[in-house]
């Protein structure tokens, strides 16, 4: 079995030494043994890494993406999990969009005051009402202020 040693790891992977030590201590990766004082890991160590770092770049916490891995260190994805993130990411995706559209907008728009133009009004206004519609969707239902009121 080919054996990478730590700073190999680091360098081929853009890891560092010390994030790799912390996520051999949590779990995440194993190493092999020692050459001297330096781990070995093997070569498998890199897809790893990559689907860590795919892991955390989608969002999912060290421990989310700790569970995806069973105990004999072999992927164990939940699909319904993936599902929910690539959503909300797509949801993310189009708010962006409004964000860049307007931002493009205000720096473009010949009119002498923004609050004259109807393109601003419009875009605020389509902003304030995707705002609106996210807090009620992330609310769970009878949660909200009004619900409070009506348990006093």
């Amino acid at each position: 079995m080919y054996l990478l040693d730590i700073g190999d790891v680091a360098e081929r992977s853009g890891v560092s030494p010390s994030t790799l030590r912390y996520y051999e201590e949590i779990g995440l990766i194993r190493s092999d043994g020692r050459h001297g004082l330096r781990r070995q890991f093997g070569a498998d160590v890199l897809l790893k890494l990559s689907l860590i770092n795919l892991g955390k770049s989608a969002g999912f916490s060290l421990s989310e993406i700790a569970g995806m891995f069973g105990q004999d260190g072999q992927l164990d994805l939940p699909r319904a999990d993936l599902h929910a993130r690539a959503d909300a990411l797509q949801r993310q995706i189009a708010d962006l969009r409004v964000l860049r559209d307007a931002l493009r907008h205000v720096a473009d728009c010949p009119a002498p005051s923004h609050l004259e133009c109807p393109s601003f009004r419009k875009l605020m206004r389509a902003a304030s009402l995707k705002r609106i519609a996210s807090r009620r969707h992330a609310r769970p239902a009878g949660k909200g202020p009004a619900a409070a009121r009506r348990s006093l």
